[in-house]
């Protein structure tokens, strides 16, 4: 139940020599410069760069694994800052290869690639070069923006500074008088354990007051990425801020305004599990920190082996290929199982162009364990799909679709469980709610988040003026709005747009953890009623890998995210999960 590493590499010295020879790319980068425009140089500049993707991405992942699996490991970590500065290197001496490709013309650059059909996997890749290349000003303008490029993260990095580096944890005596330490690692853990009211209210303000606080500075620095986001859009001549940021992937404003729309009218089971929560937990007033309260528990356990057999039962009605590839991934020597001295939290899928995907597991034997086994494995068929049906350059898949495999798993597996798995009421409640918190997390949450950053840019776009007060009023109205509760009430939760590190960090990417849900309940939803080729155009999607633009992709597969009921499907499995909570708690 550990990782083979020796798949990658059989002995640390090979890894060494390995890393070693991808110096020789930077100086053959650096050769060609100025000489693309001759056709053989064009074929071989792009053929280094095929070879390059696979050399770089195996010991890239080889460094990566070693450093998780031990981050105390001070020889590991070191191996990760060398691949990193290579990286940076090898970037550096491909920095002119864009400029001057975009000089070539697209006829010429076409005309290149029908000469050489080994190099046609590259066609995909110009063609998004040459569709952004009305975005790329005159050589002048793009070295005068360059000289800005170091401030226009600045606003992520005083954030880090100040949620971070500066954010001291606080002590607090509950109400048996016990004293605990709240930090951002355990708080929700804490509330959920504590059946006190006042308890749970004075873990919730240990970590919100700091926002309070400090909400001047936190309004400033947010102003910033406004601010920069602005700066970019109109420097480079787009129509606005959000399509600035969904250009690249080809998303369409309808795709994030038909998102919005939907999850922000459409949520009245979510409303009414809320309210449901209230009635059972016999809580007088329903906060929104109430939301990891439990509404039951249960003491089993399961082991890893009995993980993997209960999703391998809910996939026995898919065609085999599906599941041999679900027994390949977790097969022993690509999963590290269980927690260990110095390894890194959480769980993840690691996948490179045409190699056997890992999976890093911290197994701990619960339920939720047991969906992260179907989750992970869900990205891992993912990629073996795609590494099956796509050359080396189309293997990897955009952050818009990858959640897609994933879920779809998570799905199947508790309905197997609800209908077909020996479980006990509390238990059926547990899955229930699991599964209701996830559409309430991931689809409703996320848009939320969407929608304010989406209102907070439109006001720096009119010209409006920024500050804390302004950013909570879009909260509360949000609040409100999705799920019906006056966070005025708790007062420091008005300041929730400082604790979410995405609105700084990466503007526009929350809404895709959304869109990625919405895309898997449809195609979930149709292979449940088995509607013919439903489960063929599913894993269509998968072994399309980075072909395609993702929404192209996903309409491929018989999701229209431009259409409304692409996101209803995720209304109409929460009133189905929330109308089968409600019977089952009353009954």
């Amino acid at each position: 139940m550990k990782w083979n590493l020796e798949y990658l590499f059989e002995t640390p010295e090979k890894f060494v020599q390995a890393v070693d020879n991808l110096n020789s790319y930077i100086d053959k980068l650096k050769q060609m410069e100025g000489k693309l425009n001759q056709p053989e140089v064009f074929r071989d500049f792009f053929l280094l760069q095929k070879g390059l993707e696979e050399d770089l991405g195996k010991t890239y992942q080889y460094a990566h694994l070693k450093s998780d699996l031990n981050r105390k490991d001070v020889a590991n970590a070191s191996w990760v800052a060398k691949m990193h500065n290579l990286l940076s290197q090898i970037n550096q001496a491909m920095s002119w290869s864009d400029p001057e490709i975009l000089s070539l013309g697209e006829d010429k650059v076409k005309e290149f690639l029908n000469m050489y059909p080994e190099i046609s996997e590259f066609r995909f890749s110009l063609e998004k070069l040459f569709r952004k290349n009305k975005h790329v000003l005159d050589a002048k303008s793009e070295k005068l923006l360059s000289y800005f490029s170091p401030l226009s993260n600045r606003g992520g990095d005083l954030y880090s500074s100040l949620s971070v580096s500066d954010n001291v944890a606080k002590t607090i005596r509950l109400k048996d008088k016990t004293k605990v330490t709240v930090t951002q690692g355990n708080w929700r853990s804490l509330i959920a354990k504590s059946m006190d009211a006042s308890d749970r209210k004075k873990i919730f303000n240990a970590i919100f007051s700091y926002y309070d606080e400090h909400k001047t500075t936190y309004g400033d620095i947010y102003n910033t990425v406004l601010l920069t986001n602005k700066a970019n859009a109109e420097s480079r001549n787009y129509p606005s801020i959000l399509e600035s940021y969904l250009f690249d992937n080809n998303i369409p404003t309808s795709v994030f305004l038909n998102l919005v729309k939907v999850a922000s009218h459409e949520n009245k089971s979510l409303k009414k599990y809320i309210q449901l929560r209230k009635e059972y937990l016999g809580l007088k007033e329903h906060y929104t920190y109430d939301r990891f309260l439990e509404l039951a528990h249960s003491d089993k356990t399961y082991s890893y082996e009995e993980a993997k057999e209960l999703f391998f039962k809910s996939i026995k009605h898919l065609p085999k290929d599906f599941q041999d590839k679900a027994h390949e991934v977790l097969k022993d020597g690509f999963v590290d199982v269980y927690e260990s001295d110095g390894k890194r939290t959480g769980a993840y899928s690691s996948s490179m162009a045409n190699l056997h995907p890992f999976i890093l597991l911290n197994f701990n034997n619960t339920l939720d364990d047991v969906f992260t086994v179907a989750h992970e494995a869900g990205h891992s068929i993912h990629s073996m799909y795609a590494m099956e049906s796509q050359p080396t350059m189309l293997q990897d898949y955009t952050i818009f679709v990858a959640e897609i495999a994933s879920t779809f798993n998570e799905h199947m597996l508790l309905d197997y469980l609800i209908k077909e798995g020996n479980t006990t009421k509390e238990e059926k409640i547990m899955l229930l709610q699991k599964a209701i918190d996830e559409i309430y997390s991931t689809f409703y949450r996320q848009t939320l988040f969407a929608e304010y950053e989406y209102e907070a840019n439109k006001l720096v776009e009119n010209n409006q003026p920024i500050n804390y007060e302004v950013l909570s009023n879009i909260m509360i109205k949000l609040y409100k709005k999705y799920y019906g509760q006056n966070i005025k009430k708790e007062k420091v939760k008005q300041y929730v747009w400082a604790y979410i590190p995405h609105l700084f960090y990466t503007p526009f990417y929350v809404y895709q953890y959304a869109t990625s849900f919405a895309a898997s309940f449809k195609l979930y939803k149709d292979v449940k009623e088995k509607k013919e080729g439903a489960f063929e155009r599913y894993t269509g999607l998968l072994k399309s890998g980075g072909s395609k633009y993702p929404v192209e992709q996903a309409k491929d597969a018989g999701v229209d995210f431009t259409k409304e009921e692409t996101f209803m499907a995720v209304v109409e499995r929460m009133d189905d999960l929330v109308s089968q909570l409600e019977k089952l708690i009353k009954e």
